[in-house]
């Protein structure tokens, strides 16, 4: 498991100016203001991707409520039902993510950026449009294509802009910014979808909103630059140090590693394809990640995207449940910024797993409760957990693959929490009517405990390791 820092051709030798020098330049960047920017307009850009993902849950009731769905089906793989509206939006995920992660590798990080953004926000507005199940399913669908291919160009991007020693407090604040939209479409569901504003569905409204706020990533793009490494991972080394050397200086950066470099020529890289992933030593990666991929979709959509629901069927209103899903949101974007105080001083794998036992404890004390006060601090502390795990394996399974294939791998590995997220729909909608909130929380519960095993006796070590060299 020693696949960190590591080219992915180990027998070519390291190329003066190349990714190897590249990478130990970046890695001597110091944690400036202009670095944090930079983590900050790319979270921006996530902030509709997650908006857009989150709305699956908080607009459930009003699809309901129009008519469109119904909460349960009677047929497992009912269509007809919210879990199909969960499964048309991780099934495109899985298609984004599995057959379209090459994407960000092969035409960049800042264009894949920029045009899956707007990819999804436009089938978001077409499916706020539908008047029929069919229609929204399959545009929910489309929609989640963009999202998936979104999710993964953003992480890889943020790993190869940021030096390793800050690189777990970086992804703790994407996180924070980008669940910072989490209340806002909470706050909007409960105002919204009870109502109909101008004659329109307020499930409608929701989804417009978010799809309309994304044009402002027309202006995050500008201050964006494209990743050193992926330029010189495409032959392009003379842009890549005209690139670095902007970001180092407006990082205020010691330049003295340029001479290391600059003024020599590049030596010819290979490129490195799908196959590599299936060789030493990659190959036990990525079977370690897309168990724990399949497994922790569980814990995190099983609850995240069934808060209201879960909440109406412990008897509460509607109404009262979209409101405690609200305050339960603002753990989102709250979680990741405290954990940014310890996410560099302990190994991913570490962190991982301990949110996962808090996951376990706090999901069985919420099915057991009937309190609204206690029910909202056990869903806010398990939702704490959640993005604490969320912010640490976003780090994690890109950092543990070279550049050149970065984002086809990270979306090979994280398709597989995309298909069991598909599933997961079904599976909670069957055991919620089978066996009630207690039964959807065991199912939560059993994929938990294979993520903390797989972690703590399989994980490889990351912190304080460069990338690509």
């Amino acid at each position: 498991m020693s696949a960190v820092g590591i080219d992915a051709r180990a027998d070519l030798p390291a190329a003066p100016g190349g990714p190897n020098d590249i990478s130990r330049r970046l890695e001597s960047l110091p944690a400036s203001a202009y670095l944090w920017r930079l983590v900050i307009l790319l979270s921006l850009g996530g902030c509709f991707e997650i908006y857009d993902l989150f709305l699956t849950g908080y607009i459930a009731p009003g699809l309901t409520r129009s008519g469109l769905l119904t909460t349960t089906t009677q047929a497992f793989f009912g269509f007809s039902g919210i879990g199909a509206f969960v499964a048309a939006t991780f099934a495109g995920l899985f298609v984004g993510t599995f057959f379209l992660g090459f994407l960000a590798d092969r035409y960049g990080r800042r264009a894949i950026f920029t045009w899956a953004l707007l990819a999804y926000s436009a089938a978001s507005v077409v499916m706020a449009c539908q008047t029929t199940s069919e229609g929204v399913l399959l545009w929910r669908f489309i929609a989640g294509i963009g999202i998936g291919v979104e999710v993964i160009t953003i992480d890889a991007y943020i790993t190869e802009l940021v030096p390793s020693r800050m690189r777990g407090r970086a992804f703790a604040v994407n996180q924070g910014v980008m669940f910072a939209a989490v209340p806002i479409v909470a706050a909007l569901a409960w105002w919204l979808v009870p109502l109909q504003p101008y004659g329109v569905d307020g499930w409608r409204w929701v989804v417009l909103i978010g799809a309309a706020g994304s044009m402002v990533i027309w202006i995050l793009r500008l201050y964006v630059p494209e990743s050193p490494l992926w330029l010189t991972r495409q032959g392009q080394s003379e842009r890549a140090i005209e690139v670095l050397r902007r970001i180092e200086a407006a990082a205020g950066a010691d330049l003295s590693l340029r001479l290391v470099v600059e003024g020599r020529p590049s030596a010819a890289i290979r490129k490195a394809g799908l196959s590599d992933l299936f060789r030493p030593p990659y190959a036990s990666l990525v079977v370690l990640f897309m168990v724990f991929n399949f497994c922790q979709a569980f814990g995190f959509y099983g609850f995240a995207n069934w808060v209201p629901t879960l909440l109406v069927e412990k008897g509460i209103t509607v109404t009262k449940s979209l409101q405690y899903s609200f305050i339960v949101a603002f753990a989102y974007p709250i979680a990741p910024l405290l954990a940014a105080s310890f996410a560099d001083r302990f190994e991913r794998r570490w962190i991982i797993a301990g949110a996962s036992v808090a996951i376990i404890a706090f999901g069985i004390a919420f099915a057991q409760l009937a309190s609204p006060a206690l029910l909202i601090a056990c869903g806010v502390l398990l939702t704490a957990a959640n993005v604490t795990l969320s912010y640490a394996y976003h780090a994690y399974q890109t950092e543990v693959f070279p550049t050149a294939i970065r984002a086809r791998a990270a979306g090979l590995v994280y398709s597989m929490s995309r298909i069991s997220a598909t599933f997961s729909g079904f599976l909670v909608a069957y055991m919620l009517r089978e066996a009630g909130v207690i039964g959807v929380f065991g199912l939560i519960t059993a994929a938990m405990l294979v993520v903390i095993v797989a972690m703590a006796a399989f994980g490889p070590d990351v912190r304080g390791k460069p990338l690509d060299a």
